[in-house]
């Protein structure tokens, strides 16, 4: 089992930029993908960017390209990070930090139940 929290959002106008952060606890020696998603009010969760068990292959959603940018820390292998860039009012959401257990192959998993594990969600608020 392991524990996500994220943290770091907020409210920004547009153009502006945050940085989230997720923390992973519990069985962190496992390798994990992990990734981010985001759902808005009324809307489906969808998928933002994901990062490969090695943090050699990163996916992103054609809507956050050359905004948003995540990491992770390899040394550890228990924090990650999403930079966002260049916020719109449509980036407004709550944002959740996602994983799945164990190697596969590294394909771009956009769907949520190809994840095993969830954080809490933290708010973005972009104001136009």
């Amino acid at each position: 089992q392991v524990q996500l929290v994220e943290s770091g959002g907020g409210l920004v106008q547009a153009g502006g930029s945050l940085r989230l952060s997720c923390a992973a606890s519990g069985r962190t020696s496992s390798p994990y993908y992990m990734g981010w998603f985001r759902q808005a009010p009324g809307k489906e969760r969808e998928f933002v960017t994901a990062v490969t068990w090695s943090g050699d292959t990163i996916f992103y959603a054609d809507s956050v390209k050359g905004r948003f940018t995540i990491s992770r820390d390899n040394a550890k292998k228990t924090t990650m990070y999403l930079q966002m860039n260049s916020l719109k009012p449509e980036d407004t959401a709550v944002y959740y930090c996602a994983a799945r257990g164990g190697w596969g192959p590294a394909i771009m998993r956009t769907r949520p139940s190809e994840y095993d594990y969830w954080g809490q969600g933290t708010q973005v608020t972009v104001s136009s």
